[in-house]
């Protein structure tokens, strides 16, 4: 395990040697969808993220039923650079199955991780980070505040993670099998573009690509704040897996209470009956900020080698 966690810290730090201020005045979660933004929490933060849910999903051709109730959690810390950020995420479950068995139904119950993954993120590519050094066109109200091609440039990160899981799945576990194997490998490559008030994140990820059954996806995640303190989501995430394919569609929301802490509501429904899948949970969010020395960076466009300028966290694009 120590040399699969030595490629994933190398993977995550060799693509760029420069440094990007991630740090920001309020908490940046990633909750309550499931995919990670583009940006870390910031050098010297550590951020706890769970939610509870409760959920059912129905086979129409095996008329099982399963009640499914478990944790989501993550747990993010910016290390030494403001652009990495170490993190462990994962979800675990508690099923309770009705099986029909002849002119009987059994019941069967069982627990364990559907997921659990130790990784890394890095931010490759930052379009806001010199925008704070450009000057306004005293000319031309439109060149100000219409579109820019430069506006569809998403923020670039890659994600390394290594999965575990403890123990093994019972047979017949859903959306897995027993044929999965209990550690293996998983990439990704996130973008973040950030609209004034709006956000899409989008991740698309190759899951378990040391096991023989692989798993692809993608999700998109829209964001809209609403007022200074509430925002908004939708997301779309599609699954492509032996076991288990899917279209997933989340909506919710997140109320920010202070700058440190932030709850959620959420609800998640599937487009098909093998199985019809529905889910609600609500969460919460809360940062340790430990950060104290702010990034400076120099303006580039100043001929005498540039003038020293200090990133607040108000300067910065976040999530």
């Amino acid at each position: 395990m120590k040399k699969i966690l030595l490629i994933i810290f190398l993977f995550t730090i060799g693509f760029s040697p420069s440094m990007y201020a991630q740090y920001t005045e309020t908490i940046n979660a990633n909750r309550p969808g499931v995919s990670q933004g583009g940006f870390a929490v910031g050098r010297d933060v550590i951020q706890v993220e769970v939610g509870p849910y409760y959920g059912v999903d129905k086979h129409d051709l095996t008329d099982i039923k399963t009640k499914n109730f478990g944790s989501e959690y993550e747990i993010r810390y910016g290390l030494l650079l403001e652009n990495l950020e170490l993190n462990i995420r994962g979800d675990f479950n508690f099923i309770k199955q009705e099986i029909p068995v002849g002119g009987t139904t059994e019941t069967v119950s069982s627990s364990n991780f559907r997921s659990n993954t130790i990784g890394a993120k890095y931010l490759v590519y930052d379009p806001y980070k010199m925008r704070e050094f450009e000057k306004p066109n005293l000319y031309s109200w439109k060149a100000n505040n219409s579109f820019q091609w430069r506006d569809l440039l998403p923020a670039v990160s890659v994600y390394a993670g290594y999965n575990f899981t403890p123990g093994s799945r019972p047979e017949g576990y859903p959306f897995f099998g027993g044929e999965i194997a209990n550690s293996s490998l998983k990439l990704a490559l996130i973008t973040q573009h950030n609209w004034g008030n709006s956000a899409l994140v989008m991740n698309f990820i190759a899951d378990r690509l040391t096991d023989d059954h692989k798993r692809y996806s993608a999700i998109f995640t829209f964001t809209q704040a609403v007022g200074m303190r509430s925002t908004i989501f939708a997301e779309f995430q599609t699954i492509i897996d032996d076991f288990y394919s899917d279209e997933l569609l989340r909506l919710g929301g997140a109320y920010l209470i202070m700058p440190d802490l932030q709850v959620d509501l959420s609800g998640m429904v599937n487009f098909k009956n093998t199985p019809f899948r529905w889910q609600i949970g609500i969460g919460a969010s809360y940062r340790f900020d430990f950060h104290s020395t702010d990034e400076k960076i120099k303006n580039p466009n100043d001929k005498d080698g540039g003038q020293e300028y200090n990133l607040t966290p108000a300067d910065e694009g976040g999530e």
